[in-house]
């Protein structure tokens, strides 16, 4: 296997079809919150780009400043990216080395980039990702629901009516849901999300990933819902809501009965044992009923909070 080579040099003399020089787009995640989780990598591709493409450059130059870090900027956001990219792509094309971030963890996800992107691979351009802060995955991680499968939504409707409906058309997707949503618009969120899934569908609403306040709160989406209003630090800061999949009817299905009595249980017992109790005294499999059972103990004592 050949050895990495050197970020800053690494395509800056490949030469193109036409023996011009060929510039490499560099897509770099940066960090949700701690500014620690930049990666060494990601700091050496910012320091040594010709220019960076940021969503906001007002934001992106708080994090090089703090990084010790001047190079050009200019923006690159959903209301320009069209008009920016044959000026980009010619630098692309010239040479240039240019990073691409957004104001924080991985762009494209739920952020612009996507059409410059799309562009420079067509034209031949080396796109190279620098892979860091995510914050659909850094909550899925910690969620407790399943991760081997999950569908990731970005930002639900802003408008009731569409927001419900795109709730509604997800309501037997199997896989766990990750949702992106706006403080001012959790509360109702997680009522109308309760009201297509069901009360008694487990959730989690992780808010200020990695900052001091971070914060992770489960339960059901009646209970999460019941709670939001009567919370407001529920409804400040940065915030991913994941839900459970739907379970089919194979045997994972399980009824009411089966959640009520683990969140009795599981204070008292561990979750294989309450699995097996719940199991057999309702007839359920038990396998379905423990990998219940190890999603609500992640939640069964109180939120977990980082100060």
């Amino acid at each position: 296997m050949a050895h990495p080579r050197d970020i800053s040099s690494d395509t800056a003399e490949k030469q193109g079809a036409e023996g011009l020089p060929v510039g490499e787009l560099r897509v770099v995640a940066t960090p949700i919150g701690n500014l620690a989780d930049l990666t060494p990598r990601a700091r050496e591709a910012l320091a040594t780009a010709d220019v960076i493409a940021a969503e906001d450059t007002r934001h992106t130059s708080q994090l090089l400043r703090h990084l010790g870090i001047d190079r050009p900027m200019l923006s690159l956001h959903d209301h320009n990216e069209m008009a920016r990219i044959p000026a980009l792509l010619a630098q692309l094309k010239a040479g240039a080395c240019i990073a691409l971030v957004s104001d924080a963890g991985t762009p494209l996800v739920s952020d612009p980039g996507s059409a410059l992107v799309a562009a420079a691979v067509a034209a031949g351009v080396r796109v190279t990702p620098l892979p860091g802060a995510s914050a659909c995955l850094a909550a899925l991680c910690v969620a407790g629901l399943p991760a081997d499968r999950f569908a990731f939504e970005g930002f639900l409707p802003a408008k009731t009516a569409a927001r419900r409906a795109a709730l509604e058309a997800l309501a037997r997707e199997p896989r766990t849901l990750v949702f992106y949503e706006a403080p001012h618009r959790i509360v109702e969120a997680l009522a109308d999300a309760a009201q297509a899934f069901g009360a008694d569908r487990l959730a989690v609403v992780a808010r200020e990933l990695t900052k001091l306040h971070e914060t992770l709160y489960r339960g059901t989406l009646g209970e999460l819902a019941a709670r939001a209003p009567a919370e407001p630090n529920l409804a400040r800061g940065e915030m991913v809501l994941l839900v459970h999949g739907y379970r089919t009817a194979g045997g994972d299905d399980l009824p009411a009965e089966a959640l009520r009595w683990l969140r009795l249980l599981l204070p008292h017992l561990a979750p294989s044992r309450a699995a097996a109790v719940v199991a057999e005294g309702l007839g359920l499999r038990r396998q379905a009923v423990y990998a219940l059972a190890l999603s609500l103990a992640s939640g069964t004592g109180d939120d977990e909070s980082v100060e």
